[in-house]
C-alpha cells in the first residue's frame, strides 16, 4: 500500500473519530427508551443507513458546499433535535415499540446527515477523490463510535442528568453550524458578538424550552 494512500486513510479515520463523538450521543439518546434487542436493532439498521448516506455526501461534498443555507438549516434541525430528545421521555409510553425502533432509526440517520456535514467535506478533502479510502474509513471508525454510544448510555442510565449535557451538545454543534453557514458570513462578519455567542445561547435556548414543556405537563 502506498504511503501517501496509508495515510489519507490514516488522516480520514482521525477525521471520523474525532468529528464521530457527538454522532455517538445522538445514537445514544435516540435509542435509550428501547428494549435491549429493539436498541441493537436502531443502532444497526440506523447506522448503516447512515454510511451509506454518508458515503453519498461525500462524493458530492462539492456540490453540496454550493447549496444556499444547507448548512444553516441543518443547524436548526439540530435545535429541534436536542429539544425533542429531551422531552421525548415522558411522552415515550404512549409510543409503540414498532413505531418507537422506526423513530430512533430515523433520528440517526437524519442526525449524522446534517452533523456530518462538516465531516463530509473533510473526509472528502483528505481522500483526494479516492471513494474507497471514504468507504474503508469509514468501517473502521463506525464500530468504534457505535462502542462508544453504548458507553454514552449506560452512563446515561447511571446518571440522567447527561441526557442534558448531551442535548446541550446537539445545541451547541447546531449553533456552530448556522453560525458557520457560508451564506450568513457576510452578517456574522459585521456582527461578532452574535457569532461568538450563538452556540451558547442555542444551548440555553434548547434547554429551557425542554424544562419548560416539562413544567407545563406535570
Amino acid at each position: 500500500m502506498p504511503h501517501d494512500y496509508l495515510l489519507s486513510l490514516l488522516l480520514i479515520i482521525g477525521i471520523d473519530l474525532i468529528l464521530g463523538g457527538d454522532n455517538a450521543v445522538v445514537i445514544a439518546m435516540a435509542s435509550r427508551n428501547l428494549a435491549h434487542k429493539q436498541r441493537q436493532q436502531a443502532i444497526l439498521f440506523g447506522t448503516f443507513i447512515a454510511v451509506v448516506l454518508r458515503i453519498a455526501l461525500t462524493s458530492a461534498a462539492v456540490y453540496l458546499l454550493n447549496v444556499p443555507f444547507l448548512q444553516c438549516a441543518g443547524g436548526v434541525f439540530l435545535l429541534y433535535l436536542g429539544y425533542q430528545l429531551l422531552i421525548e421521555k415522558k411522552d415515550a409510553q404512549h409510543v409503540k415499540s414498532s413505531s418507537s425502533l422506526w423513530k430512533a432509526i430515523r433520528t440517526i440517520v437524519l442526525a449524522d446527515i446534517f452533523m456530518s456535514l462538516d465531516n463530509v467535506i473533510a473526509v472528502a478533502g483528505a481522500s483526494h477523490g479516492e471513494l474507497t479510502l471514504v468507504v474503508i474509513g469509514l468501517f473502521i471508525s463506525v464500530p468504534i463510535i457505535i462502542w462508544g454510544s453504548k458507553l454514552v448510555h449506560a452512563a446515561m442510565e447511571k446518571m440522567p442528568l447527561l441526557m442534558y449535557a448531551g442535548s446541550g451538545l446537539l445545541a451547541f454543534t447546531g449553533g456552530e453550524m448556522i453560525a458557520g453557514d457560508s451564506k450568513l458570513s457576510f452578517f456574522m462578519a459585521e456582527h461578532g458578538t452574535i457569532q461568538m455567542m450563538l452556540p451558547i445561547l442555542t444551548v440555553a435556548f434548547v434547554i429551557l424550552a425542554s424544562m419548560i414543556y416539562q413544567q407545563t405537563e406535570k
